[in-house]
């Protein structure tokens, strides 16, 4: 099995234009960022577990994957619960940590929004091909040739992040450096990563310049890509999710317009 049958490649969702994956997402996240409640960043989370389990996408959603969404969502909530908006009964306080009965609503409402608004966008970006992406932004969305290029080059590299980030740390290690205190260690192999990158991006844009890619010139695509009607559903169905999110929140009275 090849890593993108793993990432769900093969099911509805996966064989969808990339395009249509990506803009599904653009009308929940527009929905929950004009509004802070926990009903319908709650409604949301739930609608795409629902979704995800139907279109084959289950295991992908609680794979190591999207560890970093559920490790992220906690961490901007908890923030939020030490220092947000001080409002109703103060549990605690200590510092200019101040938790109150406002400060856990909006702590509860901001994970609940950050996990619905990135898991969507996750699950469908680990089922998209580099390669297929960048077909799509240029057949599709009619992008220059040029920056779509770019794009792919760097998304092909960042798979490479994980494997850097490995060999740095042993090789750091071999050389007695890498046994210091936690924040200075990740620090210092974050700042070596950094320069890793510039000089690896520096390289590829070298090669693909003395390659002819920068050249303004019409090209051909080695696969047509296909926008039609069940990538117009998968948009449809994003639509669909966020106006439930909003119509429920609406209705149950915690809808709370950010600019209102």
């Amino acid at each position: 099995m090849s890593l993108l049958d793993a990432r769900g490649g093969t099911t509805w969702v996966g064989r969808r234009n990339p395009v249509a994956k990506v803009a599904a997402t653009v009308p929940l996240s527009l929905a929950l960022l004009l509004t802070l409640d926990p009903v319908s960043a709650g409604t949301a989370i739930v609608l795409e577990l629902l979704l995800f389990w139907a279109a084959g996408l289950g295991a992908l959603v609680w794979s190591r994957r999207t560890a970093v969404v559920w490790i992220a969502g906690p961490l901007a909530g908890l923030s939020m619960v030490l220092y947000g908006r001080t409002g109703g009964t103060v549990y605690f306080e200590w510092g200019l940590i101040q938790v109150s009965q406002g400060s856990i609503e909006i702590g509860l409402s901001t994970a609940a929004r950050v996990i619905a608004i990135a898991l969507p966008a996750v699950v469908l970006f680990l089922t998209i091909d580099p390669t297929d992406f960048a077909d799509g932004l240029s057949q599709t969305l009619r992008l220059p040739e040029r920056f779509v290029l770019g794009a792919l080059g760097a998304l092909r590299l960042v798979g490479l992040f994980m494997d850097d980030w490995r060999a740095l740390a042993l090789a750091r290690r071999a050389r007695g450096v890498g046994d210091r205190w936690i924040v200075p260690r990740l620090v210092g192999q974050a700042f070596g990563l950094l320069v890793l990158s510039i000089r690896r991006g520096s390289k590829l844009a070298t090669a693909m310049e003395a390659r002819g890619f920068g050249a303004d010139i019409a090209r051909s695509h080695a696969r047509e890509v296909h926008f039609g009607g069940a990538e117009v559903v998968l948009i449809a169905i994003g639509a669909v999710v966020a106006a439930a999110c909003v119509v429920v929140a609406v209705a149950s009275g915690s809808w709370n317009f950010i600019l209102g």
